[in-house]
C-alpha cells in the first residue's frame, strides 16, 4: 500500500528528529494544521504544503506523492551549498539559526556556519571573547 503525504512527512520529520511543533513554528504555520491533516480531517493547501517542504528540504511533489520529477526543482541551486545547508540543518542548534537564499555562494554559506557554530561555542563557554 502506498504511503500518504502525512506519512512521508512523518518519516521525514521523525528523521531530523523534529516534532510538529518545530515543524509548525519554522514553516510558519499552525500546530492545528498537523493534528488536523493526521486526523484526516484536512490536507494542507498547496501554499501550506510548500511551506513544509520547503522547510523540510524536499518538494512539495516528492511529499505528495514520494517522488521527485526528473530533473526536479532543486531548493538550492549550487550542490555544495544544499550539502553545508544540510548539515546546518541537521545540526539540532543550528537549524534555526538561518535563512539563506538558493543562489547562495557556498563559501558564504561555509562562513555562516562557521560563525554560528563559533557563537554556539562561546555560549558554552569553549571560547573567550577575543576568539584566541
Amino acid at each position: 500500500m502506498a504511503k500518504s503525504a502525512y506519512e512521508r512527512y512523518c518519516e521525514i520529520r521523525d528523521k531530523f528528529e523534529l516534532k510538529d511543533s518545530d515543524v509548525a513554528k519554522g514553516a510558519g504555520i499552525t500546530k492545528s494544521t498537523f493534528s488536523d491533516w493526521k486526523a484526516g480531517r484536512y490536507t494542507p493547501k498547496q501554499d501550506k504544503m510548500q511551506k513544509i517542504s520547503d522547510y523540510l528540504g524536499v518538494s512539495v511533489e516528492y511529499l505528495m506523492t514520494g517522488e521527485e520529477k526528473e530533473g526536479g526543482e532543486k531548493y538550492y541551486l549550487n550542490d555544495e551549498t544544499a550539502q553545508v545547508a544540510q548539515e546546518i540543518f541537521e545540526n539540532k542548534e543550528l537549524r534555526a539559526l538561518f535563512d539563506v537564499q538558493k543562489d547562495m555562494d557556498p563559501e558564504d554559506l561555509r562562513a555562516l556556519h562557521n560563525m554560528a557554530l563559533a557563537l554556539k561555542r562561546k555560549e558554552r563557554g569553549d571560547i573567550d571573547d577575543t576568539g584566541c
